[in-house]
């Protein structure tokens, strides 16, 4: 595990994270409609159904103009794996990139969290990060 944690003391793990290359969008279509084939064509997507919404990220250049969608977003993976009691993993990462300014989606899989940022914001970011220990590659 990538993670340093210190056990009792509360203190927040310091991971690694890595910059993917790709730029995102982060789409809305209705709850009902069916997943789009374009939403699945690439190595790294999410889709999220709820009752209210079906939520799509993948790479901005797959989306169709006419979809609802906020693009320009990058993506920062926590290598991990982490286990899923594992406590405080997303929140070592979210706190520093609020206390920089800096707008987040969060993702996570069994394994792993993925943390998106703004395009324009990332090397905020990368600097927020790296001022509280993490370690950023790409």
């Amino acid at each position: 595990m990538k993670a340093e944690l210190s056990e009792g003391t509360g203190a927040a793990p310091k991971l690694t994270l890595t910059v993917l290359g790709e730029r995102l969008a982060v789409c809305r279509l209705d709850g009902w409609a069916e997943i789009p084939t374009w939403a699945t064509g690439s190595p790294f997507f999410s889709v999220t159904r709820t009752e209210d919404e079906l939520s799509v990220v993948c790479p901005e250049g797959d989306v169709p103009e006419d979809i609802s969608q906020e693009r320009g977003w990058r993506a920062l993976k926590l290598e991990g794996p982490f286990g899923l009691s594992m406590v405080g993993i997303l929140s070592s990462v979210a706190v520093p990139l609020a206390g920089a300014g800096a707008s987040i989606f969060a993702l996570s899989t069994f394994d792993t969290d993925y943390v998106l940022v703004r395009e324009g914001q990332l090397d905020l970011a990368i600097d927020a990060l790296r001022e509280h220990g993490h370690e950023v590659r790409g």
